[in-house]
Parts: C-alpha cells; sequence; structure tokens
C-alpha cells in the first residue's frame, strides 16, 4: 500500500493530516520522545502532546507521562484494529436510534415554574460539563446535586461553588463543612440567600430566584439557557458579584502533573496550587500572540499567578486569571480566552513538574 492510500485511509477515521504524519512518525520509531516527533512530523512539541492524547484516547499509542521525559509508544495495528472494530459496534446502536426517530432541536431559553424541575435541569448539566461548572445554590438543595458534582470533579472539570443560607441549613443538618470535600474545587459559603447561578462550559445553565426554591405558592419563575453569548455574562457577575462576598471553606488538593487544560482558569487553578505547595509548574502554551493575532507557541516555568479562585487572592480585576511565565525569551504573561492585557491567550495548556520539582527560592 503507498503513502497516500494509507493516508487517505486513515483520514475516513477522522485523523487530520497532522495526526496522520504524527502517528506515522511514531510507527516508525515504535517510542520516542515529543520533541523527537515534532521534528520528524514539522510540528510543534506542544501538538504532539495534544494529538498523542487524543490518539491514545483512540487507542492508537500510549503516552507514558510517568515518566520524565514523556515518551509516546505506537500500540501494535493488530491492538488498533480491534480497537477500531469495537468502537464501530459500539455506536451502532446510538446511530440506528436517533435515525428511526425525530429529535426537537433544543431551545435556548426555557422557562421553569418548579422547584423540581429547576434541580433536574442543574443535574442534567453537571453531567454534561466538559470543562468548567460555576454553581451557587443553597444549603437545603446541595444533597439534591452532590453527586453529580462529585462526578464532575472525578471527571476533571473545574468546579466552583458557592453554598448559601449556609450558616443555619449547614448548623441544622449532617451537611457541614468536611462534608463539602470533594463536591467542588473551591468552596465557598455565604449566609445570605442568593439566586441559585449555575454555568456549564460557559455554554450553558440556569438562573432561578430563591424564591422558587423556597417556596410552592410563588408565581417567580426560573430560565434554563443554551446560549454562549450569554453564559460568560453569568460567570462573571458570579465571580464579581457573589464569590468574593463568600468565605472559602473547601479547596481540593493539587492534580497530579502532567495535566493538559483547554479552559484557562482550571490552569491558573493548578498552577497556583502546585506553587503554593512549593513546586515550580512547567507549561507548554498554545495560542495566539494578542498585540499581532500570530500563532503563540511557548515554554517556561510559572513564576507567578494571578488569580480570585482561592484565598489570599492576587487578581486586580473579578476576572483576571493569568500567568506569569519565564521563557528562555523573557518573561511572558499568559492570559485566558478573550485576553487583553496579557502577552498571550492561550487555547491549550499542558503543565508539568519541573525536574527537581522544587520551587526556586
Amino acid at each position: 500500500m503507498d503513502d497516500r492510500t494509507l493516508n487517505d485511509l486513515l483520514r475516513r477515521f477522522g485523523l487530520s493530516d497532522k495526526e496522520i504524519d504524527t502517528y506515522l512518525s511514531l510507527l516508525e520509531h515504535g517510542e520516542a520522545k515529543a520533541s523527537t516527533i515534532a521534528d520528524a512530523a514539522g510540528v510543534s512539541k506542544r501538538y504532539v502532546y495534544s494529538v498523542s492524547e487524543s490518539l491514545a484516547d483512540r487507542g492508537f499509542v500510549e503516552v507514558n507521562d510517568h515518566v520524565v521525559p514523556t515518551t509516546i509508544r505506537a500500540n501494535p495495528p493488530d491492538e488498533v484494529m480491534n480497537r477500531l472494530r469495537s468502537d464501530v459496534d459500539a455506536i451502532r446502536p446510538g446511530l440506528e436510534e436517533r435515525f428511526s426517530r425525530v429529535e426537537r432541536r433544543a431551545e435556548q431559553f426555557e422557562v421553569i415554574k418548579s422547584r423540581v424541575t429547576v434541580i433536574k435541569r442543574i443535574r442534567t448539566l453537571l453531567e454534561e460539563a466538559e470543562s468548567e461548572v460555576t454553581l451557587s445554590i443553597s444549603a437545603k438543595h446541595l444533597p439534591e446535586v452532590r453527586e453529580s458534582l462529585v462526578a464532575a470533579v472525578d471527571r476533571g472539570v473545574l468546579v466552583l461553588l458557592v453554598v448559601s443560607d449556609a450558616e443555619n441549613d449547614l448548623a441544622d443538618s449532617d451537611l457541614d463543612a468536611s462534608a463539602l470535600n470533594g463536591v467542588a474545587s473551591v468552596v465557598r459559603t455565604w449566609s445570605e440567600a442568593m439566586p441559585t447561578l449555575l454555568t456549564v462550559d460557559s455554554a450553558a445553565g440556569v438562573v432561578a430566584p430563591p424564591e422558587l426554591l423556597r417556596r410552592s405558592d410563588t408565581d417567580r419563575q426560573a430560565i434554563h439557557f443554551s446560549q454562549e453569548q450569554l453564559a460568560p455574562v453569568i460567570v462573571g457577575s458570579f465571580l464579581g458579584n457573589y464569590w468574593p462576598a463568600a468565605s472559602e471553606v473547601a479547596t481540593a488538593e493539587p492534580a497530579p502533573l502532567p495535566a493538559e487544560y483547554t479552559n484557562f482558569r482550571h490552569t491558573v487553578l493548578q498552577a497556583t496550587l502546585h506553587l503554593r505547595a512549593g513546586e515550580t509548574p512547567r507549561v507548554t502554551v498554545g495560542g495566539r500572540w494578542t498585540e499581532s493575532d500570530e500563532p503563540a507557541d511557548l515554554d517556561g516555568r510559572v513564576v507567578e499567578a494571578k488569580q480570585g479562585m482561592v484565598e489570599p487572592t492576587n487578581n486586580e480585576f473579578p476576572v483576571q486569571h493569568s500567568l506569569v511565565v519565564e521563557t528562555d525569551d523573557g518573561t511572558v504573561t499568559v492570559g485566558g480566552k478573550g485576553a487583553f492585557v496579557e502577552d498571550v491567550e492561550a487555547d491549550l495548556v499542558r503543565i508539568e513538574a519541573d525536574e527537581d520539582g522544587v520551587a526556586a527560592d
């Protein structure tokens, strides 16, 4: 089989041209460092990391991130073929089910009139979360969504949680501060009542007034929305108005490294936690230079994190979450989606421990 035919067949399995080049280079090397494969495939090291994770998920390769430096090994072709056949068999029932019924397109807005439906929508959205959740909910109703929150944290989702009406409800129930561990990346409590606000992946969420969850005879209504333009506004209100007013009661342990994030707030939280643990995070960042709009690809040590998620906070405005990275070419500031005061807007960040694993004095 010539190279063109092989490439065409691999494209049918959803591989891009660069993914194909990376995979074929891995087959030729068997096992190699990311830098070796990057040189052979003509792509950046950051791209090799990203592609390798994708190829690993589909069974094409194995990423050995328990060694330093990380290596990538191509799986035997027979093993890959068996995995692909299994995947095809697995998706058939779902495709047939969708082919046999007509699904109504999800509305951008849904008016909700009952507490039961609000809780149901919150659970559903939490189960669908892939990268980030912000949620404020009363202590009384937290147990109804607790399992969904724990599952989201276990999937690696960033969860920022405010428990409102907390003073009396926490004291009168079995839900004490220790029971909050595991439900979120960071938990804050507030004794006052506040709206139930949920955003998931900055794309969808729920807004409900306190009365709707407190009383059955109210005429107040909630909104379930699916609109990417609205969700960031809700996140900004959550972080700017409610989060600072609440008190931090629980914070998760730093995630094991290496780790890769498309959600930049999660990147900043993990960098902060590792810095405070006396470690030196190193990052590989892909994105764009904010001044020139040219692609950016950089590696370096994180020397500072500016954030407002965990105490003590040090950001200059509520939605500022950024990293100061020391590279071979100088110090660079990195922000997330929509960054404008930082040098680089990141869309993908890989965090690794420095080789000695200890922060410099």
